[in-house]
Parts: C-alpha cells; sequence; structure tokens
C-alpha cells in the first residue's frame, strides 16, 4: 500500500467503500477482488480495501468495535499498543495537565488517539510516509492532533517544555527496515542503540523535556533502567506487552513495577516497596528441599516476574524461590494474590521419566498439562516416553509442572486452586 492508496481510503469515497465492505472471508480474496472490481473500483482501490478489511478483522482483538473506523498496515497493527495499554500511556500525560505530546515514532497512531481522546493535543511523526498518513487518517476525530512524516531525531523541544506543558511518547523502531528472519518478518534489534531513534538520543530527550515516557522491548535488562526514572513492565491478560520508562513527573514510582491489565478484572500494580521487609529473596532461593516443599506453588504474572518482583509475592504468601531466578513460589498456606496463580501441590518427586510414567499408570491417569521451566526437554517426545497423548483420554487428567526444586530436576503434580 503507497501514500496514493491511503489518500483514497481516508478520503469521503474510500471511507464510505470501507464501510460498506462485508466481513472478511478468509480463502474468498479472488471472490472478492472481483466483486469490488465489479462494483466500479480500480485494481489498486480493490486491492487496498480488501487489505484493510483484513486487517480490521485482526485488529478487532486490539481495538475493539474502534477498529472499524480505522485505518492499517501489517507492520503498524503488529507494533501498535493495544486499546486498553494506549489508555494507561495517555493517563500519565493527562493527569500531568499536559497541553501537548509530541509523540514521536506514532505508529499507526494507537497512542496518539488515546491521548487525543483525553483532550491532549499530539503532534506526532513517522519515519514512514504511508504509516504517517495512515496515523494522520486515524486521528481525524480530532482536528487538532495531527501526524506527518518526519524522524525523530528531528525533533527540536520547545525553549520552556515545563512552562509550555509539554511531554513526549517515543516509540523506537526495533525492527531492521528491510532485513527478514527465516520466516520472513522484519529482524528485530535488541541492543538499546540499535534502536531507532537509539537510546541514548532517548535519555537526551527526556533531560531536556522532562515529562517523557518510552516503550521498549519487556526484555529491557534492570541494569539499563536510568535513576529516577520508573521501568514498569506490563502484561494484558497474561502476555507480556512491553516494558515503559517513563521519567520525570510521569515516574510514579522509583525503580522497577509491573502493571497487570486484564479484559475481565480491575488493572493491578506492583512495586518494590511490597517485598518483605527485611528479607533477602534472594539468599533464601533455592534454600528448600523437595521433601519439605510447602503444600502450595505460586506462579506470578510474566510481568512481575520480567519486572524482578517476585518479593511481592514472598511478602504475601511467606513463601520462597523454589529454584533462584525461575520465579516460582513455594508457600505452606493459600493467599489469594492477585498477581499470581495459586496451584495446590499434590506430589512432588524428583523427575525420572521411568518412574513418572509407572505412577501416572499406577493412577489411571490418561492425560497430562505440562508446565516447563527451568528443564529443557522435547514436549512431544517426553509424551512418547510417558505414553500420554495431547488428547484427554477416559481416565484421571492432572497437570505436571516440570522445574528445577533446590537445583535438582523435580515434577511437581497441582491442581489450580
Amino acid at each position: 500500500m503507497d501514500v496514493a492508496a491511503v489518500r483514497w481510503l481516508a478520503s469521503p469515497e474510500g471511507f464510505a467503500a470501507l464501510q460498506e465492505l462485508p466481513p472478511y472471508r478468509p480463502g474468498h480474496e479472488l471472490a472478492d477482488l472481483d466483486r469490488l472490481r465489479g462494483a466500479g473500483h480500480t485494481p489498486e482501490q480493490a486491492a487496498a480495501l480488501l487489505t484493510q478489511a483484513r486487517l480490521r478483522d485482526r485488529a478487532r482483538a486490539k481495538f475493539g468495535e474502534f477498529a472499524d473506523g480505522m485505518l492499517f498496515t501489517a507492520d503498524g497493527l503488529e507494533q501498535a499498543s493495544r486499546l486498553e495499554v494506549a489508555a494507561v500511556h495517555a493517563q500519565r500525560y493527562a493527569h500531568e495537565s499536559l497541553a501537548t505530546v509530541h509523540d514521536l515514532g506514532c505508529g499507526i497512531g494507537s497512542d496518539a488517539m488515546a491521548l487525543s481522546v483525553l483532550g491532549v493535543t499530539v503532534a506526532a511523526i513517522d519515519a514512514d510516509p504511508v504509516t504517517a498518513r495512515v496515523a494522520d487518517a486515524n486521528l481525524r476525530p480530532w482536528p487538532d492532533s495531527r501526524a506527518h512524516h518526519g524522524l525523530a531525531e528531528d525533533f527540536e523541544p520547545p525553549a520552556d517544555p515545563v512552562r509550555d506543558r509539554v511531554g513526549v511518547w517515543l516509540d523506537p523502531a526495533r525492527r531492521v527496515s528491510g532485513v527478514a528472519d527465516a520466516a520472513g518478518r522484519t529482524r528485530r534489534v535488541f541492543r538499546l542503540e540499535e534502536m531507532s531513534p537509539p537510546w541514548s538520543f532517548v535519555r537526551e530527550v527526556a533531560r531536556v523535556v522532562p515529562a517523557t515516557g518510552v516503550k521498549l522491548s519487556p526484555s529491557l535488562a534492570h541494569s539499563d533502567v536510568p535513576p529516577g526514572a520508573e521501568a514498569q513492565w506490563v502484561s494484558f491478560d497474561g502476555d507480556l506487552v512491553e516494558c515503559a520508562v517513563w521519567f520525570g513527573p510521569l515516574a510514579r514510582r522509583r525503580g522497577r513495577s509491573a502493571l497487570i491489565l486484564s479484559s475481565s478484572r480491575p488493572p493491578v500494580q506492583v512495586d518494590e516497596a511490597m517485598g518483605p521487609a527485611g528479607v533477602d529473596v534472594a539468599a533464601t532461593a533455592g534454600s528448600v528441599r523437595l521433601a519439605d516443599l510447602g503444600g502450595y506453588l505460586y506462579e506470578p504474572d510474566r510481568a512481575v516476574t520480567r519486572a524482578g518482583l517476585l518479593g511481592a509475592v514472598i511478602g504475601r504468601t511467606g513463601g520462597v524461590e523454589i529454584e533462584p531466578g525461575l520465579g516460582y513460589v513455594g508457600a505452606a498456606v493459600a493467599v489469594d494474590v492477585p498477581f499470581a496463580r495459586r496451584f495446590r501441590v499434590t506430589e512432588a518427586m524428583p523427575f525420572n521419566i521411568k518412574s513418572l510414567r509407572a505412577w501416572l499408570r499406577a493412577r489411571g491417569i490418561t492425560g497430562v498439562t505440562l508446565k516447563k521451566r527451568g528443564i529443557r526437554i522435547d514436549e512431544d517426545q517426553l509424551r512418547r516416553d510417558l505414553r500420554i497423548g495431547r488428547k484427554a483420554g477416559t481416565g484421571d487428567q492432572v497437570t505436571l509442572v516440570l522445574t528445577r526444586v533446590a537445583g535438582q530436576p523435580a515434577v511437581l503434580v497441582v491442581q489450580p486452586d
């Protein structure tokens, strides 16, 4: 899709044609193209309409009904902040009563839209001309907010951003344009200085404009969190989606924090202050023996684990990490922890395939759910070795946690509690 196609899609004629499209039908693309050509659209217009129908169908998982009024690019949709996460970003800026936010690397404009909804004027730019045009089309309901083609590095901050109530939001490109991996996807970069714009530029913007935030990969190393900033790892429905670093007045909790978002439950926030007072979490990790493992296993949300906030789970449960770095907490008591899933441990044994197979056979178990952490093993081969298939049989079903306890491979038989 080129700029001309986006310009037509954003025109009254193109937008009306989009609204008249029937639901996308995978496998019927050729028939739908013929139908669109028969309705008088050029080949380029028909292809653009069908592409938008396909992307809108995918986009509803991120944007719900708002997807029906938006334009998309394939890469832009994949990289865009989902609606709930963009709203969280925007709330930080709105809470500080900022008048204008410069969105540097706006993509298709999901964050710019969320900011505009809250009454913040957005000046957005993107290095890709097609993506910038798509973002500008998505900002049509808010005339004061616009997106343009440009480079983040060309941003010129105001002389007094605090007085002018100006903030900056950055979403650096973490993919190498024109370089694909074996699966045909644009190759990701992981070094902060390889991003576009690079980390050094982000830090300089944050120095000049105090109200700055940046969206980064969840793989951000704890050692890379700038002093005085807040690095918040965010999950949605169990999927780890980002790490956002907040500077100046946008940093609510200095250091590391986690935000757990859900489509069905209120948000949960976790920070370093929630750990157990006077307890060295790292020093106690791995101190429990398999025979002494408590009756419950806690599996923290991935945002909590990646943020290094296992101490918050330990503080709630009085438990201990069963193996350093794996993130599982064993405890003797059942406690409701809104940022961790609780399992009841019914059996704990050393990991031995022959012994485990005999244990399953003796109990008539014909189906298992496998959870692995800290053990490298081929799941399909293990199922064959245990003579257990993926489909449930007529016998009992169990969940097996294959992990390490006090340095040794172990199997925990658990039930969701």
